[in-house]
């Protein structure tokens, strides 16, 4: 069976068959049979093509990496655990936002605590500038999931979704900017989720507290880790269930 996912990061990234086999050190024909046979590269070359596509092999090679191994990796890629998400150290966030190049990537019901850092939003403005991806998933205020959520989490009747209007207020800078896009969702959030580039701060939810009093883990992806990866194809499929988040109506 063909590695679609291989040949879509081969050519995302500019890759043909020769590039492939002079940083892997193997013959154009064998990397053809990684893409249209689906054979397995040995590790070193995994970790090659890996680092050159900027994906993870288990993404790329689901499978490869035995069970036990993943276990291993994943502890790894949990840098510090929070016991709440209000004591993270700001200077964490500020690191994160700056250095974030490639992508910005939020799932959250409205994070009022981010568009009340005084130039979050002008950075999200320039990081879209110098070509990030910025992909924001607010909860949809209308949606009787956050009116759950917001019982749950003992605010009161309507008070996240109004969290949710206040927040989108701050977005209208961004409304119609290239690179920047914006969806409401109707999950239930489980966790929330920010991404900048190859980190990440997973806010779990736990059922009776809000989320700056809830557990926060900050990950680090590696190449054949599990974990990163897991919470970046969460932030897929709630994305694709979305839909485009209108501002200006709230």
């Amino acid at each position: 069976m063909p590695n679609e996912r291989l040949r879509d990061a081969l050519l995302r990234n500019g890759l043909d068959l020769d590039k492939v086999s002079k940083a892997t050190g193997v013959d154009p024909k064998t990397v053809e049979r990684w893409i249209t046979k689906g054979r397995v590269p040995y590790p070193k070359h995994r970790h090659a093509i890996a680092a050159m596509v900027r994906e993870t092999e288990n993404y790329l090679w689901p499978g490869a990496v035995a069970a036990a191994r993943k276990v291993e990796i994943a502890g790894s890629e949990v840098v510090k655990v929070y016991p709440h998400r209000n004591a993270i150290p700001v200077e964490l966030w500020d690191r994160l936002i700056a250095d974030s190049t490639e992508h910005v990537e939020l799932l959250m019901h409205a994070a009022l605590f981010l568009v009340e850092r005084p130039r979050f939003i002008k950075d999200l403005k320039q990081k879209a500038a110098n070509g990030a991806r910025v992909r924001l998933l607010f909860g949809d205020p209308d949606s009787p999931e956050v009116a759950a959520r917001s019982e749950e989490e003992q605010l009161g009747d309507g008070t996240l979704a109004a969290r949710i209007r206040n927040a989108l207020a701050f977005y209208r800078p961004v409304i119609g900017v290239d690179g920047i896009e914006m969806r409401f969702h109707r999950t239930t959030l489980y966790n929330s989720i920010f991404r900048f580039d190859d980190e990440m701060i997973i806010n779990t939810h736990v059922y009776g507290f809000q989320g700056a009093h809830a557990p926060s883990l900050h990950l680090r992806r590696l190449s054949a880790g599990d974990l990163f990866e897991t919470y970046s194809e969460s932030f897929e499929s709630v994305w694709n269930l979305s839909k485009d988040a209108v501002i200006g109506s709230q």
